[in-house]
């Protein structure tokens, strides 16, 4: 059963129709930042001292506290006070619980998240966590349900989606862990799989092997017309650049560090900014919603940054020979919404979750899921032992703990140092690509040894200066990684970027972030070209033409090179491809590359054919939208901005934007022949030199808080979109004259905070 969006979405109206007409009647009340702090329950909180919060005027909060598991308590209260909506929504995708919050339409999705199992490590976890990681998990869960208990007005999530006030558990914690490390193969996997079924033997077979040569899932992963795959999708860490520099190559002498996640666009921003003071902890980064610690980040001695590995921890195996009694099934209980609740048997076998029966992997064989997430790593304790590593190799060793999903790591140090490093558990597979998406259980036997960190590998003070990952293929180790990555592009145009003459400061670095030259995509352009008509051409086609002859791969919002590439580019696929390849080719980030060779293998008078077809369309959008960024556009939108008459509450204004799939700033789309919005791309951008512990700039695609109608629930759009940033200080002089605005946690034995506070 495959379930549209647009059904899902009408679930979701039927579910809101339950509350009746008056449950969200009018626009969110406006409030400013005075307002949205008045709400913070500071009373009677669960530390053992007082706990100062202060906040600049954008919302992002400093935490000093004097106590390490205090400072747990005051993210989780911060984290709750800016996204309680967002988390709330995540723990019940996590469990499957996804038609308590629609209705019967969710309860097929329900089924397919309970066989992904997310929880299934957590009970082993909770056993062999280490007494200080559990203090301080604890502490930040507390945090939540210090917010969430407290009786104060909820966020709109609540009534709409019909929540009720649950208290949060370590487990809950954990569990929501899982879903943020779900593998990206399954993306990849739930895009194929129909294909496979659908597509000759001989046919697949062949395509497959094309697309191992080098792909990762693509911008498609933020098209989900499925609820399921949104829900994925959104926590997925499926993208990004990170760079560090070192001492030498930049103008203060020191290493600095650059990063910028690439996520599905929307609202809530996927990040937050925090910083904070502890005898344990000082530090300031971007975290995501309910996970207790720093993805990117500096304290004084080094910077980190991550990008996704693309590292393939799953694996599908054909269990259809296995016997009757060799599969073992559960029932479980799905409540719905407005409805009876449903009884699901799901089954299991030796190799894992039956998750075929789903509707998210379905398939006419019997699939069962291995996957890495299902045994105990432990995330929390390695991301909090990289906030307070001093130097490389404390560093490295912090993160044998991390398991999922993997991460390309990159290091800088105030000794000047940079290096990238591999942080996953992996199965040690042979280096013989799979011949197919789906394996024998005989391969299940590459499972028997399981690689971390200490095994894959590093690149330590390379003799260029520095350290950029782009989701590309990494350098070869002893067993492969994965089998999907990113084109090179992204990386190469970051590698000529870094290594010019002059030695780099932070401006360079801003550059390099809001970077919009794609060169890799002139190759398919110059293949357009060659085979271009003979016949005679209007003004129209002789304009597209000059376009592309003078376009040097620029995608900025001015370029008219761009959208002419991209519209003619559309229009060529949809006519040489089908649509079934088209969308397989769509799956990775390799479109361009296969659309390449299949240029290059089809007769010149066939392409040719394809253009003059393509051409007539191609010149009316051009000349309708005229520039890149009249055409590729950006709109942030809330999931309840979905709902009939909701976007105006929740969703922002479209604007136009320059990027592509290919550029170091990355707004993904697929193949358009007009007007789109790209979904997938940089969400969030983070810059720190090390020769100065207050050099520290952020800014995020939308805002820091999450309650609709408030005064930075949109406000950084503008910053972003004018290449400025948010300066986080780690002085705490600095924080003090900078970060204006002061709330105090205080603990039901303290007295009140005297005035000043």
């Amino acid at each position: 059963m495959k379930l549209g969006w647009s059904n899902v979405l009408g679930g979701i109206g039927v579910a809101v129709a339950l509350l009746g007409k008056a449950a969200f009647a009018r626009k969110p009340v406006a409030l400013d930042l005075q307002q949205r702090l008045a709400m913070l329950p500071l009373k009677n909180a669960p530390t053992t001292a007082a706990v100062t919060i202060r906040w600049n005027d954008r919302q992002v909060p400093f935490i000093e506290a004097a106590h390490d598991v205090d400072l747990m308590v005051a993210l989780g209260v911060v984290h709750a006070h800016l996204r309680l909506g967002q988390i709330e929504v995540m723990r019940r995708i996590a469990y499957g619980r996804v038609a308590e919050m629609i209705g019967p339409l969710g309860v097929e999705v329900d089924r397919s998240l309970r066989l992904f199992d997310f929880g299934r490590a957590v009970p082993a976890m909770l056993d062999s966590m280490g007494q200080e990681d559990r203090q301080l998990a604890e502490g930040f869960v507390a945090g939540i349900n210090h917010v969430l208990l407290d009786g104060g007005e909820k966020p709109a999530e609540f009534k709409l989606l019909g929540f009720n006030v649950e208290p949060w558990t370590l487990s809950d914690l954990l569990t929501v862990g899982r879903l943020a490390a779900a593998d990206i193969s399954w993306l990849v996997w739930m895009r194929l799989l129909p294909q496979r079924e659908r597509l000759a033997p001989a046919v697949w077979s062949a395509l497959w092997s094309r697309l191992l040569t080098g792909g990762m899932p693509s911008s498609l992963a933020a098209q989900e017309r499925n609820l399921g795959e949104r829900a994925l999708a959104a926590m997925l860490r499926s993208g990004s650049n990170s760079a560090a520099v070192a001492a030498r190559r930049t103008r203060s002498g020191a290493a600095m560090i650059a990063s910028d996640p690439h996520l599905p666009l929307g609202l809530p921003n996927p990040w937050l900014i925090v910083g904070m003071h502890s005898p344990g902890f000082h530090c300031v980064g971007v975290m995501m919603p309910a996970l207790p610690f720093m993805l990117l980040g500096r304290n004084r001695w080094i910077a980190w940054g991550a990008t996704s590995l693309h590292a393939q921890a799953s694996d599908l195996y054909d269990v259809s020979a296995q016997s009757v009694e060799a599969i073992r099934t559960r029932t479980v209980t799905v409540r719905a919404r407005g409805a009876r609740s449903r009884r699901l048997r799901l089954r299991e076998s030796e190799f894992g979750p039956i998750v075929s029966d789903g509707p998210l992997l379905s398939s006419k064989q019997p699939l069962a899921l291995r996957w890495m997430g299902h045994q105990p790593s432990h995330e929390i304790g390695a991301m909090l032992g990289v906030a307070r590593a001093r130097d490389w190799g404390s560093f490295q060793q912090a993160l044998r703990g991390y398991g999922v999903s993997g991460i390309n790591v990159v290091f800088a140090g105030n000794d000047g140092r940079v290096a990238h490093v591999l942080a996953a558990h992996l199965p040690k597979r042979t280096h013989e690509a799979p011949d197919d998406l789906v394996l024998q259980p005989s391969a299940a036997k590459h499972w028997h040894q399981v690689a971390d960190t200490m095994g894959m590998p590093v690149r330590l003070d390379p003799p260029e200066g520095f350290v950029a990952s782009a989701n590309e293929r990494p350098r070869c180790g002893d067993f492969p990684v994965g089998y999907f990555f990113a084109p090179p592009a992204r990386g190469e145009r970051l590698a000529a970027l870094l290594s010019g003459p002059q030695p780099l400061d932070m401006d360079d670095l801003r550059l390099v972030q809001r970077d919009v030259i794609g060169p890799g995509s002139l190759r398919l352009r110059d293949a357009l070209l060659a085979a271009w008509p003979r016949s005679p051409r209007h003004a129209g086609q002789q304009r597209l033409q000059d376009a592309l002859n003078y376009w040097n791969g620029d995608y900025s919002e001015d370029s008219i090179g761009a959208l002419a590439f991209e519209l003619l580019l559309a229009g060529v696929a949809g006519r040489l491809n089908d649509k079934r390849l088209l969308r397989a080719y769509q799956t990775v980030w390799m479109t361009q590359s296969l659309l390449l060779e299949d240029f290059a293998a089809l007769p010149e008078e066939t392409l040719r054919k394809a253009i003059e077809q393509a051409l007539p369309l191609a010149v009316k959008q051009l000349k309708k939208h005229v520039r890149w960024g009249d055409a590729h556009r950006i709109r942030l939108k809330h999931p309840l901005g979905y709902l009939p008459g909701f976007a105006r509450f929740f969703n922002a204004p479209a604007f136009a934007s320059g990027g592509g799939n290919n550029t170091v700033h990355k707004t993904g789309h697929l193949l358009h022949t007009g007007r789109h919005e790209a979904s997938f791309g940089s969400c969030a951008r983070h810059i720190s030199d090390l020769s100065d512990l207050d050099a520290n700039d952020f800014v995020l695609l939308g805002g820091q808080d999450g309650w609709a109608g408030s005064a930075n629930y949109l406000d950084q759009i503008k910053l972003w979109q004018r290449g400025e940033y948010i300066r986080v200080p780690l002085r705490l002089k600095s924080v003090q004259s900078a970060f204006a605005h002061v709330t105090v946690l205080t603990p039901a034995s303290s007295p009140e905070p005297s005035p000043g506070h």
